[in-house]
């Protein structure tokens, strides 16, 4: 096999592959329905066209049959005003159109055998539509619930993308919990053992300091409270006695009377 044949087969292959993927049976079915409504559309066209042309004949035909009425009774008449070579052309043009009437009469039989025949196509081409129609929809709904199955297996069982990709999520916050939780322990056991300092633990000094911190402070606090009881119970200075209001008034209404009494005695010298 060549080079050239053998591209050639892969390519039909996957191309193949490739529509019978993408193909979906429903709208193929659909398709599929759809040109034979078009056909049995075609074919009623058909049957309509023929049954016009066959109408058509038959006016063709009445009205030929008057004018061959109308010219026999021209003849009889003729021959009644003994007008023999009148009644003898009234015949002959009724004999030609009896001739253009048979010819009618031929077309009308063929096309009244065509219109039987198309009639009888579209009623089997309708009931294949029907049938066709029928079996299609059992299929589609088939299909569906064959498709709708599958999918709610492969959910189920995990073998779907969807659950595949779930259930990789799962596991990796699985993993990544375990971790932590080792990692924690670890750290806790490194801690304990005093591998590790305590990181809230810093600056804290150990307990013999804390101790005589908490008894410096208490020993500050007695002193100050020592000092403020001594500032309390000291001695106060006597206060001063103010004297009263009215003798301060009066005190100062002897001095006025004294400097008032000099000027009289002035006065009066």
């Amino acid at each position: 096999m060549s080079l050239m044949k053998r591209m050639s087969l892969i390519f039909r292959s996957k191309a193949n592959t490739a529509l019978d993927r993408a193909e979906d049976p429903r709208e193929t079915l659909d398709y599929s329905y759809q040109r034979q409504l078009d056909l049995l559309s075609k074919v009623r066209r058909g049957v309509a066209d023929v049954a016009t042309s066959r109408k058509r004949i038959e006016l063709q035909i009445a009205q030929l049959q008057q004018q061959a009425d109308k010219l026999q009774g021209q003849a009889e008449k003729s021959i009644q005003m003994n007008r023999e070579d009148l009644a003898r052309e009234a015949l002959t043009r009724k004999s030609a159109l009896g001739g253009q009437i048979e010819d009618l009469k031929t077309q009308h039989a063929q096309l009244q055998g065509e219109e039987e025949k198309l009639t009888l196509a579209q009623q089997r081409l309708q009931a294949k539509v029907e049938s066709f129609r029928t079996r299609k929809e059992t299929i589609k709904a088939t299909y569906t619930a064959a498709e709708a199955q599958t999918r709610i297996n492969e959910a189920m069982s995990g073998i779907g993308e969807e659950m595949g990709d779930v259930g990789m999520a799962i596991q990796r916050a699985e993993d990544k919990t375990a971790n932590m939780q080792a990692r924690a322990g670890a750290i806790d056991e490194l801690i304990a053992s005093g591998a590790l300092d305590d990181a809230s633990a810093i600056n804290r000094g150990d307990d013999i300091s804390r101790e005589l911190e908490a008894m410096s402070s208490q020993a500050d606090v007695e002193a100050e409270l020592a000092r403020m009881k001594g500032l309390s119970s000291s001695p106060q200075p006597d206060a001063i006695e103010a004297p009263a209001s009215g003798d301060i008034l009066a005190d100062s209404g002897q001095g006025e009377q004294q400097a008032v009494t000099p000027e009289r005695k002035d006065g009066q010298a």
